[in-house]
């Protein structure tokens, strides 16, 4: 449900001022949009407003604003639609006990977003204005924030290549656009253990491709191999390298982390074909800080089998922004199938899950400074 805020808002930040806010005409009734709150399904429902910047090459950035969410008008030549000139990003909002609104590190999603940006020659965003936008939108739609377990409001900040031509170059006109659907937990169930098949004839990413960056060729790549681990009875799909077809680098959308029985933690090294995730980062300061010892290296297939069969590695878990920390209970490929541990969620992956979600949802400190507050 939503909440009506019990604390003094924030004051309005300069880079949220500078939207000019121009309310929908047909707000979504106070009954239905309860009735959309009280379950909300990932990705399904939507707020009334979508904050919005448009650039071009000679005039750069202009008309800050947010408007009413509805369809995009495209012309069937739009630069985006034919070279797949566009970036992303994910990030959530929490509304806390006192009604006040906070995401979590999201300058780091900016300075992702404009990494991203670079690689597909778009124009970059400035940390300034992804803030204002993300304030400005919350702010519009505060009442659409859900208040809740595992509740959250997700925010979908996105640019594309609108120039209307026809031609490999970079587009001089884009759209910067952030929409925002409420959510609930990412896990109807439960946080369950996942089985995770391994991919070996298919790559998600190669060496100088676009592997680092979030854009949406990375994933439409993963939607093949992703349906082959489900016609073998997994849940996701995990990329080797495409290199040498021996080292994990992530899944189709998630970090992998394997925890070794020696107290190790170990995750791929960002070698330019992983993606750089804010809650991978996040990870590895929190079990630093419990003492573990924590490796960014090659892990190899080779090395995993080996470690699940001899106990050597007891737990394995992927993260991302929608569903936080997803524990691993089975790895599977061409001619092994494992069981991690005992099958069930490890007890460092809960443990850490927990401690990271109360930190989003400000049921404990934020001793990181890792907490922004948008309202």
């Amino acid at each position: 449900m939503s909440n009506t805020s019990t604390t003094t808002t924030a004051p309005l930040s300069d880079a949220a001022a500078a939207f000019d806010v121009r309310p929908t005409d047909a707000p979504t009734p106070v009954e239905q949009r309860e009735a959309l709150l009280a379950a909300p399904k990932f990705g399904t429902v939507f707020t009334d407003h979508m904050a919005r910047i448009s650039w071009t090459a000679e005039g750069g950035w202009s008309d800050r604003r947010v408007e009413k969410y509805g369809p995009l008008q495209l012309d069937p030549a739009a630069a985006v639609l034919h070279y797949g000139q566009e970036v992303f990003e994910g990030l959530k909002a929490y509304r806390h006990a006192d009604g006040s609104v906070w995401t979590f590190r999201p300058e780091k999603n900016a300075a992702r977003f404009a990494a991203s940006a670079h690689r597909l020659a778009l124009p970059q965003l400035s940390t300034e204005d992804f803030l204002g936008s993300l304030e400005a939108l919350v702010r519009t739609d505060l009442d659409w924030v859900p208040s809740g377990e595992e509740m959250s409001l997700y925010l979908r900040p996105f640019m594309y290549a609108s120039e209307v031509f026809l031609g490999v170059r970079a587009s001089q006109a884009v759209e910067y656009l952030v929409i925002a659907s409420p959510t609930g937990p990412y896990f109807s169930k439960g946080v369950n253990p996942v089985s995770i098949w391994v991919a070996q004839d298919f790559h998600r990413a190669g060496a100088g491709g676009t592997g680092a960056a979030k854009c949406g060729g990375n994933y439409a790549a993963s939607l093949l191999p992703q349906q082959e681990a489900a016609d073998k009875g997994c849940d996701q799909v995990a990329f080797l390298d495409a290199s040498t077809n021996t080292a994990f680098e992530e899944l189709g959308g998630m970090n992998l982390f394997v925890v070794g029985a020696d107290r190790t933690v170990s995750t791929p090294a960002l070698t330019g074909s992983i993606l750089e995730g804010v809650t991978r980062g996040s990870i590895l300061e929190l079990v630093t800080a419990r003492g573990y010892d924590v490796q960014e290296r090659t892990i190899t297939l080779a090395e995993v089998r080996q470690g699940l069969e001899d106990g050597s590695i007891v737990e394995l878990f992927a993260c991302g922004t929608a569903a936080v920390l997803t524990p691993i209970g089975r790895l599977a490929g061409e001619g092994f199938d494992l069981t991690v541990g005992d099958g069930a969620s490890g007890e460092l992956t809960m443990s850490v899950r927990g401690e990271l979600t109360d930190i989003q949802n400000g049921k404990r400190p934020d001793t990181h400074g890792w907490m922004y507050r948008l309202a």
